[in-house]
């Protein structure tokens, strides 16, 4: 009778309608206070590695001015310097520093010579 009795309050508080009511929806979007401003700049160089990269950008509203460079596995140095002002897009100049510079080939076999008995 007791299990009977207590398997009765368990199913009634488990089928009890619950207070917690959620609230869907968005929050509005945020507003903004006049137009973007920003400046960053980072790069790396690890000689143990070879990396030598780096980035810098600066904007002003509508105008945004910059440069990104990279160290390439040939010697050079590629550098592009980038503007943005307002609807005339993505306006970008590349330019390399310095003479690509390749190993020299040597040729190697690519079998075993067979061997000489003498």
């Amino acid at each position: 009778m007791k299990v009977i009795v207590v398997l009765s309050v368990v199913a009634a508080a488990v089928a009890a309608p619950s207070s917690f009511q959620p609230r869907y929806g968005y929050s509005p979007a945020p507003t903004y206070q006049g137009p973007a401003q920003y400046s960053f700049d980072w790069a790396v160089n690890d000689a143990p590695s070879g990396n030598d990269f780096g980035h810098e950008e600066t904007r002003n509203g509508d105008n945004t001015q910059g440069s990104y460079y990279v160290q390439l596995p040939d010697g050079r140095l590629q550098r592009v310097t980038y503007t943005v002002n307002g609807g005339s897009g993505y306006v970008a100049e590349v330019t390399y520093q310095g003479e690509a510079q390749y190993p020299s080939y040597r040729p190697a076999p690519s079998y075993n010579p067979a061997p000489v008995y003498g």
